[in-house]
């Protein structure tokens, strides 16, 4: 947008800065989500009891979904290269960071109590209880951390927005001489963006389930004869 500035000006453009996020790093990003699901797939392996593998996945699926990518956007959503501040990259970094963090420990807390629910409760009322204290944790942190139009740098600059959307620039008589970031492209590209984690997730889900129940089908009857001789 400034190069565009001065060029109307007839002033030097600066030269355009590296593509920092080229196709290639992007590319890899998949494959470090493949194998983050591999291995959050094998620690629940043995911690859930005997739900099937292929739910099991969906589950594993699921919850990274929530965790990884929708919770977070609640405050802080997935934005093109030309939305944000330079000067608020590292005050975005960590409440991010925050909200990817926070609903994994809130997570591991609503399933210790579901579990120390559900003999009491039972199985119906446990898990809504459970679901709804992680509801709330969630909500409080929300509220606690600033949404990226409040943040310090943002508010010192531009005042309170809503967002760190670049705003229409104007002239000292008011009047528009550069537009701002549309709309329509931020919304699009905010549905892309989730679209492409739901269509992931769901490939990871439905080509590692089957396969991870080929895998672990002889292992489970093995374990089932030895029980069963164990019980003679």
């Amino acid at each position: 947008m400034q190069a565009t500035l001065d060029k109307a000006a007839g002033l030097p453009a600066e030269p355009p800065g590296p593509n920092i996020f080229r196709c290639t790093i992007q590319a890899n990003v998949g494959i470090g989500m493949g194998a983050l699901f591999a291995v959050v797939y094998a620690l629940c392996l043995d911690r859930v009891g005997n739900i099937r593998p292929r739910t099991l996945a969906l589950l594993v699926a699921g919850g990274g979904f929530l965790e990884i990518y929708l919770v977070p956007s609640v405050n802080y959503p997935a934005n093109p290269p030309a939305i944000g501040h330079p000067d608020t990259i590292g005050t975005r970094g960590g409440p991010y960071l925050m909200m990817v963090a926070c609903p994994l420990a809130f997570l591991d807390f609503a399933l210790r109590l579901g579990r120390r629910l559900k003999p009491r409760s039972g199985n119906p009322n446990a898990t809504p209880l459970a679901g709804g204290a992680f509801i709330v944790l969630i909500g409080i942190v929300t509220a606690i951390l600033p949404p990226l139009g409040h943040l310090a740098e943002n508010v010192r600059e531009y005042s309170v927005q809503p967002t760190e959307t670049p705003l229409p620039l104007r002239n000292a008589q008011g009047t528009i001489v550069y537009p701002g970031f549309p709309a329509d492209t931020l919304l699009l590209s905010r549905f892309y963006s989730l679209a492409a984690q739901l269509i992931l997730g769901t490939t990871l889900a439905q080509v590692f389930g089957p396969l991870a129940k080929r895998l672990l089908a002889p292992k489970r009857q093995h374990v089932v004869a030895e029980q069963v001789s164990v019980a003679r």
